[in-house]
C-alpha cells in the first residue's frame, strides 16, 4: 500500500483560484454549493510502481466523488474495508492533496493550496478523530501537553492555555480535570482516551470535524456515549461532521445525511433514515441486510448479502463497479458507468435499475 500524503497530482494547474467563487455544481443536484465544505468530483490517486522502470499504476482510492457538509450538519460516509472512506475523510481536511476536482472550504479553494498558506487559516479550523485511540495518542506524553500541544502549534497565550485544557477535559465528562491531565495513555481506559481523542479535536474549536470510525474499537455499552458527546460537541459549537463507518447501525444515533461509497465511488446519496427505510443501489441493500438482528427468530433466515470481495481498485471492473457481486446485474452493467440519478425526492443512485 502506498505511503499516506503520497496522491498525485495528474493534471497541476487544473484547478485555478477558487476563493470565493461558488461552484459550478449542476451536474451533482444533491451537492449544495453553499455549504461549509464542498467536494466536487475529487479524485485521489495513489501512485504504485513496481520497478525502477516500470510505469506507474493508478490505485483509484477515490474516483469522483462529489458531496456537501453544511454547518451542523453531520454526513454518513458508509462502506466496507477499502471503498475510499478514510482516503476521502482526509482528503477533505488537506492531510492528503487531491489528485482532480475541486475542494472548497467556506467558499475559498483548499484543493491547490500549498500547505505554508493552510497553516495561516484552515488547519486550525478542521480536526479529525482518529479510529483506534491506542495509537492516536503518544504514549510518551501526558493528557495535559496532548492537549495543549495544538494551542501551543497555534499560538494560544501560555495563560491561557491550561484554562482552555482543563474545559476541553470538562467538556467530554473526564472530570475532575486535574485527576487526568498528569496521567498518560496507557493510565486510560479505552473509551476514556477516544474523549481525549475527541478533547483534542475541539480544543480550537474547529467548523468541520473528520469522525474516521471513532466508536469502531470501543465495547458496545460505550460506542453510544461516545456518539452522543459528539451530538452534544455538534450542538454547542455548530460544527459540521463527516461521520466514517462500515457500521449503519451506529450512524442512525449521529447522521443527517447519508453517502454510501463502493470501490471508490458515490453509489447513493440522502437523508439518512429515508435511505436506510427505502436503500435503492443493490449494494446499500446488502449493508442494511448485513446488520445484526436480536431477534432469536431470525437466527436461521438466511440474509441476502452480496457474494465475493470488493475489486482491486488498481483495476476496478469495467462498467459499474459493483456488478460482478451485483444479483440484478444486466450487460449495460457490464459496459457502461451508471449515472447518479434521483429515485425518490432528496434520494439519488448511481444504478441502472433506475435509468
Amino acid at each position: 500500500m502506498p505511503a499516506e500524503g503520497m496522491g498525485i497530482d495528474l493534471n497541476p494547474g487544473s484547478r485555478g483560484a477558487m476563493a470565493a467563487k461558488m461552484l459550478d455544481v449542476s451536474d451533482a443536484p444533491w451537492v449544495r454549493a453553499d455549504s461549509l465544505v464542498v467536494a466536487h468530483r475529487l479524485r485521489l490517486w495513489y501512485s504504485v510502481k513496481r520497478g525502477l522502470f516500470s510505469k506507474p499504476i493508478y490505485v483509484k482510492a477515490v474516483d469522483d466523488v462529489s458531496l456537501s457538509v453544511a454547518r451542523g450538519e453531520t454526513l454518513a460516509v458508509v462502506g466496507e474495508s477499502g471503498s475510499g472512506k478514510t482516503t476521502l475523510g482526509r482528503t477533505l481536511i488537506r492531510l492528503l492533496r487531491p489528485t482532480g476536482g475541486d475542494l472548497i472550504f467556506d467558499g475559498r479553494d483548499v484543493a491547490s493550496s500549498d500547505e505554508s498558506e493552510l497553516r495561516r487559516w484552515f488547519r486550525r479550523r478542521v480536526s479529525i478523530v482518529f479510529q483506534d485511540p491506542y495509537s492516536s495518542l503518544h504514549p510518551y506524553h501526558s493528557i495535559g501537553f496532548i492537549l495543549e500541544e495544538p494551542l501551543i502549534i497555534h499560538g494560544v497565550p501560555k495563560g491561557e492555555r491550561m484554562e482552555r485544557v482543563y474545559k476541553a477535559l470538562e467538556e467530554v465528562k473526564l472530570t475532575p480535570p486535574e485527576d487526568f491531565v498528569n496521567k498518560y495513555p496507557h493510565m486510560l481506559s479505552g473509551g476514556q482516551r477516544q474523549r481525549v481523542a475527541i478533547a483534542r479535536a475541539t480544543i480550537l474549536n474547529p467548523d468541520f470535524i473528520v469522525a474516521d470510525e471513532p466508536v469502531s474499537m470501543l465495547d458496545v455499552s460505550v460506542r453510544v456515549e461516545i456518539l452522543t458527546l459528539l451530538k452534544e460537541v455538534q450542538k454547542r459549537y455548530n460544527v459540521a461532521f463527516l461521520y466514517i463507518t462500515h457500521d449503519i447501525s451506529t450512524a442512525k444515533y449521529f447522521s443527517d445525511n447519508i453517502a454510501i461509497m463502493y470501490a471508490g465511488k458515490l453509489v447513493e446519496y440522502g437523508p439518512f433514515r429515508s435511505v436506510v427505510k427505502e436503500p435503492a443501489h443493490p449494494y446499500t441493500q446488502a449493508l442494511i441486510e448485513a446488520i445484526p438482528d436480536p431477534d432469536p427468530k431470525n437466527r436461521l433466515r438466511p440474509r441476502k448479502v452480496a457474494p465475493g470481495e470488493p475489486p482491486n481498485l488498481a483495476n476496478p471492473p469495467s462498467g459499474c463497479r459493483f456488478h460482478p457481486r451485483c444479483p440484478f446485474a444486466m450487460d449495460i452493467c457490464r459496459k457502461e458507468e451508471p449515472p447518479m440519478v434521483e429515485v425518490r425526492p432528496g434520494v439519488y443512485t448511481a444504478c441502472w435499475l433506475y435509468k
